[in-house]
């Protein structure tokens, strides 16, 4: 991330403390993206759409049950990631708006990278075969990819309404488009 990104980051962070919620923090935030993402993306990966009302946006909803049925299974199973497979994780970009109504928003984007031992394909362009494991001898080898995923999470933070992130935008480059 450039220094600059990073400080606008740290600028809105500090607006989302002062005027929206003194009990944001984005470690805790952070910890709490990270667990949605997994639980979300293996949901995606068995396809139990349904159990997904709560987390994800109605409109997300709709594409991802289109997106889901077209994908073959090694890309479905490439969408699922474990908690302990998540190599990185930083903000994309945090947006503070307010609707023609008057009601207050809080949008972040997460950058998720995490190891997938999903059968890919090798011409599966814009992943990156990141190392092959050799337990005991040449034959049996483990092959991961490091995969990307964006999230983007939004909360309203008008008086009255539910203090819950919900995930407004998923994207799994190559994956599921």
């Amino acid at each position: 991330t450039s220094p600059i990104a990073w400080l606008r980051t740290r600028f809105y962070y500090l607006l989302i403390r002062l005027y929206f919620d003194q009990e944001f923090s984005v470690e805790e935030f952070t910890r709490g993206a990270k667990q949605a993402f997994c639980v979300v993306s293996k949901l995606l990966s068995q396809r139990k759409l349904d159990l997904l009302d709560e987390l994800v946006s109605a409109e997300v909803l709709q594409v991802l049950k289109e997106k889901i049925s077209l994908l073959p299974d090694s890309h479905r199973d490439a969408l699922a990631a474990d908690i302990d497979a998540i190599m990185y994780t930083t903000e994309g970009d945090v947006r503070i708006y307010y609707d023609d109504d008057g009601r207050k928003f809080v949008s972040i984007l997460m950058r998720f990278w995490y190891l997938n031992g999903a059968n890919l394909p090798d011409e599966v362009p814009g992943e990156t075969k990141v190392f092959q494991i050799v337990f005991g001898d040449e034959s049996t080898k483990e092959k991961r990819h490091l995969l990307t995923a964006n999230y983007e999470f939004q909360r309203e933070f008008t008086e009255g309404a539910k203090p819950d992130w919900t995930i407004t935008r998923i994207e799994h480059p190559r994956l599921l488009e």
